[in-house]
Formats: structure tokens, C-alpha cells, sequence
């Protein structure tokens, strides 16, 4: 049990620590949140679904663009770390950051921001699917050799 705890906190720890040194690209209508890589982790780790939505929740506080971020952007994570969770053995699984943070962060951006709606969605959908198939995609694969026990050998 503490070493699950240690871990989403590890998670939320490193989640932060991305989007604190990479600020300028980590907010706006156009971004390339680099910490989103580790949306796929509740594909290994269950317990990474926590420490993704206290990772967002504190990283949308330091970005100051308001309570539609911080709690909306953390219930967005918390739905899509979930069905990463749920649809693991699925491409659902693969999809799910990306869809989900497309269509919904994109419904308060476009407020806060005054810009059209589906030009958002692109720009979302196309820095998500960067980050979270190009980076998150070979840290999954990293850490599945490494921490995860493999059946049949």
C-alpha cells in the first residue's frame, strides 16, 4: 500500500515538476504539455490515476488561468486516467487522453481564451496525440520491461 502511495506521488511529484519547467508550452489554446506522457501510466499502475489528478489540480493552480482549469482540467484527467485504467488491454486506453483533453478542456479554452471551438479541439488533439503517443507511448514500453513482471518466462 505504500509503495502505491509513494508512486502516485511520484507521479503527481513529476507531472508538476514537467509543467513548472516547461510553463511557457504547457498552457494556452496552443500548447505541448510534455507531462501528458504520463497520462497512459494507469495502463501499469492503477494508483497513477490519483497522482494524475493531484498532478493536474497543482499544475493548473501554478498556471493561473482559473477555477475552470484547476477543476476542470483535473476532472477531465481523473475521467481519462480512468478509462486509461478500465480500457487497458484496448486501444480505448490509448485514446482516451486524448480524446478527452480535445473535446472537453477545449470547451472551457475556447471561453477563456474567445477562439472558435474545433480549431481548439484540433490544436488540443494534435498536441495530445504528440505527446501521448510520441513520448508516452515509449515511457509505457520503458517501464513495462522494467517494473512489470512478465508472464510465461
Amino acid at each position: 500500500m505504500s509503495q502505491k502511495l509513494a508512486r502516485a506521488g511520484l507521479i503527481a511529484a513529476i507531472y508538476v515538476a514537467l509543467v513548472f519547467v516547461l510553463r511557457p508550452i504547457s498552457f494556452g489554446p496552443i500548447q505541448l504539455r510534455v507531462a501528458e506522457a504520463l497520462t497512459l501510466l494507469p495502463i501499469l499502475f492503477p494508483e497513477a490515476i490519483g497522482g494524475l489528478y493531484v498532478g493536474v489540480l497543482l499544475a493548473n493552480i501554478l498556471g493561473g488561468l482559473g477555477p475552470w482549469d484547476i477543476f476542470g482540467g483535473s476532472a477531465v484527467t481523473l475521467l481519462a486516467a480512468y478509462v486509461t485504467y478500465r480500457y487497458r488491454r484496448s486501444w480505448i486506453a490509448y485514446a482516451s487522453p486524448i480524446v478527452f483533453n480535445a473535446f472537453l478542456i477545449s470547451l472551457y479554452l475556447h471561453y477563456i481564451f474567445e477562439l472558435p471551438y474545433w480549431p481548439m479541439v484540433g490544436s488540443i488533439g494534435i498536441s495530445q496525440t504528440i505527446v501521448v503517443l510520441g513520448l508516452g507511448l515509449p515511457l509505457l514500453r520503458l517501464l513495462k520491461k522494467r517494473y512489470v513482471p512478465q508472464s510465461g518466462h
